[in-house]
Formats: structure tokens, sequence, C-alpha cells
């Protein structure tokens, strides 16, 4: 490959990075041809760009990136992929749910959320691991609890009292 050809692809990748929230670094060698396809059927279904990229290349985007990686560079060797997501747990989800059937893909690194995960053993914290927006929504809904609260005992306190009148009036009679 040519130095210009490698130039266009890293600056390419730099620019994806720079874009992507969130990025997951995994192996996807030693799964054949239909396996493979499935893999990329599933993140084309579930909005991951999925891209295979070799390990210099990768790391070359990874320095010119706005960020800091640096804890990335040791994973970077064998057959390397990345998956490029909005969602931070989707693609350890889709990696979970796939490694169902097959052995790979393997997670080697993963960037979620402003911080760096390294290691497969990581798998279960990244599937866990809640995007802002549903944060967000968490916490919208504990502020509004105590809110409707207050409005099930009023609308509960209600009946009690038009009960109560009832009774009442029909006492006085």
């Amino acid at each position: 490959m040519k130095r210009e050809d490698k130039n266009v692809i890293v600056n390419q990748l730099t620019e994806e990075i720079n874009k992507a929230k969130h990025f997951y670094i995994a192996d996807i060698g030693g799964l054949n041809a239909s396996e493979t396809i499935a893999l990329r059927r599933i993140c084309f279904k579930e909005d991951v760009k999925l891209l295979v990229v070799k390990n210099t290349l990768l790391q070359k985007a990874l320095e010119r990136a706005e960020g800091h990686y640096e804890e990335l560079y040791p994973i970077l060797n064998g057959p390397t992929s990345v998956m490029i997501t909005d969602t931070g747990n989707k693609p350890a989800k889709m990696i979970k749910s796939f490694r169902k059937k097959h052995k790979k893909p393997e997670l080697k690194g993963a960037y979620v959320e402003e911080c760096v995960y390294v290691g497969e053993n990581l798998i279960e914290k990244l599937v866990a691991v809640k995007s802002r927006q549903e944060l967000l929504a968490d916490l919208v809904a504990q502020l509004q609890a105590p809110m409707n609260n207050v409005m099930s005992s009023l609308q509960s306190g209600k009946h009690i009292l038009a009960g109560l009148v009832k009774t009442l009036s029909e006492k006085e009679e």
C-alpha cells in the first residue's frame, strides 16, 4: 500500500474517531465468511459501524485524534476491528449475544463515556453502562417521584373525603 493511500485511510479513521462518541476495539479474526456477514448485518441493523483496520494505521489515527487513547495502544495486535456507535453499551450487548453461538468477537478495549476500558473481562460492565439519555431519564424519574406520590395521595384523599361527606349526609336523614 502506498504512503498516500495509508495517509488517506488514517485521516478518514481519525475523522471517524473524532466524530464517535464511543468505540470498541475487538478481535473478529477466525470468523468464517458467513459468521462475518452475520456480524456485519447485526451491526448494520443496530446502527454500529464496523471497520476492519490495520493496527499501525489505527494507532496513528488514535495518536492524531482529539482525546487520550494511550491506554489502548498495547492492545493493538492481531486481527483488529473497530465498532463505532452513538450508544455506549450497544456493541457490548451485541458482542455478548453474538458470542452465545460463536467464539468471537473478543473485546480488546473500548472508549465509552469518556473512559477507556481494556480487557475482555469488562464486557459485563460495558453492558451495564447507561447512556447519557438513560441517566437523564432516570434523574427525571427520580425528581418526579415525590410529586407523583403527592398527586396520588391527593387523588386518593379526594375519594375518601367524598365518601365521608356522603356517609355523613346519609346519617343526617
